[in-house]
């Protein structure tokens, strides 16, 4: 037995699964907490999305999350991925949802099921699949007939003016009247219409959040951001456990009784579901990393927390509340059930240790800290205390720097005469390319007769990347950032005298994934000039996604499509690479190590490992990711099949196959 809850639209519903059947008739909620078979309940929760790690690893990923104190698994439904054409369902592999939910079953555990559709979550156009965009009449995340159904809609509701609050309404509407018999909630959403609980996300809930809007609703925190998703070009946030720890101390002082985190496993981006930017690598800070090891202090810290909570929950869930001042920056949270029953949690929120008195007897509270005491007398753990420690790193395994090991194959550059997509302006390349691929060609033709054949080229793209060739070379390449998607490039052309071949590459590195109208994001090459000639409305022919993508020259049966040739050490853009290798002894996890290459993107027996972009560095000169995890049940024992696309000039013959392991400190 399980028990379920499904956060659709902005929603939460617990329910109770077994094989076969669903019910949900033993859910329900007052002003204190959700109630599970009559019986109230302070929740711990965390979000592992389950294809962001494969079957393989979720057991291991769930016993760890249980042993670590906690009750509940969040997860997101990705409807990108189960109905990638409309019509056409995936559930196989780590799409197999199903064999996730009942996993957690296995081991005891509630599910919170998040359905969307609309999700965000880092996911490429929201966890959304792009055949909607091309449904007539549709606005996505609005009052409107084509599209209803929500995800933290307080962030964009006043984009849609009126129609915003008609959608809440119709969203709880729809939700409660489908009659499951259990709680629903919305996320970061205020005005939640009864009997729909209202939630906080965020870092510091105990601090910002308003609390229910009805006395009647429990105090409910949704999403405690334990990293942030890092973006290529920018360093990892790094949260700290005790800061994590302090702030749902707080929550729980504060009468919270459900706190999930978000990411308790973030996983790997597999293929191409990251979002604009996003790394590959999701949410690697979080307790458990992107491996599903253990890590310190965050997973131990937070399990002593869950601890101490848990063993004076009858105090805190049955009992009397007061709080008071303990002095100028200190205060104690009090829950009293009866004479020997009491719970006090003790906050310090000076950048320096204090000595207070509670009850007659001195404390020492440490910085910015909270203590707990379950019976209000013995301290049984501090948010500033950690006690757990460990680091990771990376053996070198294999080395890949032999040349006769690996087979090339140069991408062909399309012309215009090449092209069957015609048309005489610049198309949008998220509603041409759909999703198909991360690449769009923009070829045209240009005559030239001028006896001075130097130009200039002044190239406007909408992202993410643009690469120019001229009569097939390259002369220029640009890119932009999670910051600012847009740039010009700007180039000096070498022209022949007659007619010139003029192709651009234009590569999204995922798809916008927030914000309103969504559906109206554009992508790609907008305009260009060539010495102040504008050619943006002329004949232009498209060419979606690359040759090599086409034939799936990454799988066994594809590579046999095209003539490999041998590697010679020198590198060209637009590049393919590929090797076999065997995998490692023993059970540590798998990386490549991609610190030699630019940006492009790598497969695995035919699975994409996902994006690479080691050339876009951060602030402090270094790539904001280079180890590639390849889960160990992707791989055979002997004759793996590695290929790569290099977009830029990066070389093979620096990549390695590293193993992961934790060191103690």
């Amino acid at each position: 037995m399980v028990k379920v809850w499904w956060c659709f639209s902005f929603a939460f519903i617990l329910i109770r699964v077994f094989i076969g059947a669903v019910y949900g008739d033993n859910v329900t909620y007052d002003g204190r907490s959700l109630i599970i078979d009559g019986q109230h309940k302070i929740l711990f929760s965390g979000s592992i999305h389950y294809p962001r790690s494969t079957p393989q690893m979720w057991p291991n990923l769930i016993a760890k999350a249980k042993e670590g104190g906690l009750d509940v698994i969040q997860t997101y439904v990705f409807w990108n991925l189960h109905e990638p054409q409309q019509g056409q369902y995936d559930f196989r592999g780590m799409r197999n949802i199903v064999r996730f939910i009942k996993e957690i079953q296995a081991q005891g555990l509630y599910v919170t099921l998040r359905i969307g559709p609309y999700i965000e979550s880092e996911c490429t156009y929201g966890g959304l699949p792009l055949w909607l965009h091309d449904i007539p009449g549709i606005v996505f995340r609005s009052d409107n007939e084509q599209f209803k159904i929500e995800n933290e809609y307080g962030n964009v509701e006043g984009a849609f003016h009126e129609k915003g609050l008609s959608y809440i309404r119709w969203a709880a509407q729809m939700a409660v009247g489908l009659q499951t018999g259990v709680p629903w909630v919305m996320c970061k959403q205020d005005n939640a219409p009864d009997p729909v609980i209202n939630t906080c996300n965020g870092m510091q809930c105990g601090k910002t959040f308003k609390g229910p809007n009805s006395p009647n609703k429990p105090s409910l925190w949704t999403e405690n951001w334990t990293s942030f998703y890092q973006v290529f070009g920018e360093v990892p946030y790094i949260r700290s456990a005790e800061d994590i720890a302090y702030n749902v101390a707080l929550f729980i002082a504060k009468r919270g009784s459900y706190v999930n985190y978000y990411m308790y496993h973030g996983g790997t981006n597999f293929d191409r579901i990251a979002s604009a930017f996003v790394v590959t690598a999701y949410y690697d800070e979080a307790p458990l990393d992107e491996y599903g090891l253990v890590r310190e202090p965050k997973w131990g810290h937070l399990k002593e927390l869950h601890e101490a909570i848990k063993s004076c929950s009858n105090s805190l869930l049955y009992g009397t509340q007061t709080s008071f001042s303990l002095g100028t920056q200190q205060n104690a949270y009090v829950f009293r059930r009866s004479s020997i029953e009491c719970a006090a949690f003790l906050e310090n929120t000076e950048d320096r240790s204090v000595t207070i008195q509670f009850q007659n007897i001195p404390y020492q509270l440490p910085p910015n800290s909270i203590s707990i005491l379950p019976d209000c007398k013995n301290v049984a753990f501090n948010t500033a205390k950690v006690r757990a420690q460990n680091a990771r790193a990376m053996k070198s395994q294999l080395q890949f720097n032999s040349a006769e090991k690996w087979k090339v194959y140069r991408e062909a550059i399309p012309s215009f005469a090449d092209t069957s997509l015609r048309a005489n302006t610049l198309l949008d390349q998220i509603s041409t390319a759909k999703d198909t691929s991360d690449y769009l060609w923009y070829t045209f033709r240009l005559y030239d007769n001028s006896a001075n054949a130097q130009s200039i080229l002044s190239a406007y793209s909408h992202g993410h990347v643009l690469h120019a060739f001229v009569n097939g070379n390259l002369v220029g390449s640009k890119h932009g950032s999670h910051k600012n998607v847009s740039f010009v490039m700007e180039n000096k052309l070498n022209l022949i005298s007659g007619m010139n071949n003029i192709s651009f590459l234009s590569a999204t590195v995922g798809l916008p994934n927030s914000g309103a109208y969504l559906e109206g994001r554009v992508a790609g090459l907008r305009s260009l000039k060539v010495q102040g000639r504008d050619f943006t409305n002329q004949a232009w022919g498209y060419q979606v996604g690359l040759l090599g993508e086409k034939l799936q020259i990454y799988t066994a049966s594809g590579s046999s499509k095209v003539k490999w040739e041998s590697f010679l050490s020198s590198t060209k853009p637009l590049t393919w690479y590929k090797t076999t290798f065997d995998a490692p002894v023993g059970n540590d996890p798998v990386v490549l190590n991609l610190g030699s290459m630019g940006k492009g993107y790598t497969w695995v027996n035919g699975q994409g490992i996902g994006r690479y972009w080691v050339s876009f560095h951060t602030p402090q000169g270094t790539p904001s990711q280079k180890w590639y995890h390849i889960p160990r049940s992707l791989l055979k024992s002997t004759g793996n099949l590695l290929v790569l696309l290099e977009e830029e000039t990066g070389n093979p013959l620096g990549i390695t196959l590293d193993t992961v392991y934790i060191t103690s400190q």
